[in-house]
């Protein structure tokens, strides 16, 4: 969306920022009407969700056909599944550093036998229907039509690739059809445009749901988790990802301030896919490739999620220290590699971060599985910080993999996050489209 030229009140940033704040006054100062505005959240995440599997077949596709050589397109697939497995592991051994040393359920002493387990059953239920082999049986999908219908990101990734690569390889006949593709993306950037006005309205009816249901008293109740997880996910961003950042030779927090209106409106929806198509977009503006974009952005979302990872650390210590549980250093690396595979085994599933943990410690029977209860109520608050985290580790990975390609301009990158020249219009983002360029001066 252009924001160059406008007034503050009129950015993307600004009416967010007011729909969040009006969303937790209303939810505090009328619980019941603020629950009943839900279906605005559901609604805007169902708009975006609508829109992201075209996002992501056209934008690959179109990346896929106009690259010249198809080796490079397995190499950088390799290079960014290096990356997710690196810094997914890297973010479960922080959680568990900083859970030993803030211990922040001692103290608690609740004896496992009165927690109800019928609480957190449904989700226990749907861990157990996940598995490594399911996972990647599940990418694969019953028609190439029923990736598109059935919202799985995995899957109109894969019909894409294929799709791009087959492209490709005919030659002029697909040239003269890529034209018309990119034409198609063209449009359907637009209309990510046109989602993005409802944002505001999204964001508000999400946090007032969220504040009506749950109430502002309901946090301090586990204060101590939600602040080692806000913490602990800071830190992972700041000093973990700010040095990977400064290593490939981009400033994090400059690309935090290019970001932020989608960081917001992940903070609004408490939903990283909500803002995907925007972060795509400004990946290619700030001179990332469009196939590297297109394979990175979508994968990380399923294979790089920092800040569930690091969720699921603290919240089974949490879980541990609160019922006495003792753990020791084996029975925690093996709750590590427990982690580090059903992450990837419930990839996509609504609730994921809950589903993740019964699967986990369900392999762990030290840890009792009904102790999940303790943190059922407080498990939206943390999704805001989930979401975020996984968002920007998605998009200094999709940076680094690009950067490892020797495929951008630190020049121009570092040009785009310090705001010169402001963002494109609508007419120059359409033309950017239209050309399947990168090479636009954001």
């Amino acid at each position: 969306m252009a924001e160059a030229g406008k007034p503050f009140y009129r950015t993307l940033y600004f009416q967010v920022l007011i729909g969040i704040a009006l969303g937790i006054l209303t939810g505090w100062l009328f619980p019941a009407f603020g629950q009943a505005l839900k279906p605005l959240g559901d609604g805007f995440i169902k708009l975006v969700k609508m829109i992201i599997s075209p996002v992501i077949f056209l934008t690959v596709v179109t990346g896929i056909a106009g690259m010249s050589d198809l080796k490079a397109f397995g190499r950088v697939g390799a290079k960014a599944m290096a990356y997710f497995l690196t810094f997914s592991t890297l973010a479960l051994a922080v959680g568990l550093v900083v859970g030993n040393l803030v211990q922040p359920g001692a103290g608690l002493n609740i004896d496992p036998a009165s927690l109800d387990p019928h609480a957190v059953a449904a989700y226990v239920g749907k861990a157990r229907e996940q598995s490594v082999t399911g996972f990647l049986l599940h990418i694969i999908p019953d028609t190439a039509v029923s990736a598109f219908t059935s919202g799985e990101i995995l899957q109109v990734l894969f019909v894409a690739i294929l799709f791009g690569i087959a492209l490709a390889m005919l030659g002029e006949r697909g040239e003269r059809f890529l034209g018309t593709l990119k034409t198609i993306t063209a449009v359907v950037f637009r209309m990510v445009h046109i989602v993005m006005y409802a944002a505001p309205i999204g964001a508000f009816g999400a946090m007032a749901f969220t504040i009506g249901a749950y109430g502002i008293e309901t946090l301090a109740n586990l204060a101590g988790l939600i602040a080692t997880f806000y913490f602990t996910s800071l830190l992972f961003v700041i000093i973990v990802l700010g040095l990977v950042a400064r290593a490939a030779g981009f400033s994090l927090f400059g690309l935090i301030r290019y970001i932020k209106d989608e960081l917001l409106l992940v903070l609004g929806t408490s939903s990283s896919e909500s803002a995907m198509p925007l972060l795509m977009e400004k990946l290619e503006r700030a001179g990332c490739p469009k196939p590297i974009v297109g394979l990175v952005v979508p994968t990380g979302y399923s294979f790089n999620l920092d800040g569930t990872n690091i969720y699921m650390s603290l919240a089974a210590l949490f879980i541990a220290q609160a019922t006495d549980t003792h753990l020791s250093f084996g029975e925690q690396l093996l709750l590590m590699a427990v982690a580090i595979l059903s992450s990837k085994g419930a990839a996509g599933v609504t609730g994921s971060g809950f589903i993740v943990l019964a699967a986990t410690l369900s392999v762990v029977p030290s840890v009792p599985v009904a102790g999940m209860a303790l943190i059922l109520g407080v498990d939206r608050f943390m999704s805001e910080c989930r979401a975020l985290t996984n968002f920007v580790g998605n998009a200094v990975a999709t940076i680094v993999v690009a950067r490892w390609e020797g495929a951008v301009d630190l020049e121009r990158l570092r040009g785009a996050f310090a705001g010169k020249g402001g963002d494109l219009t609508d007419a120059e983002s359409d033309a950017l489209q239209i050309e399947g360029r990168s090479d636009v001066p954001a």
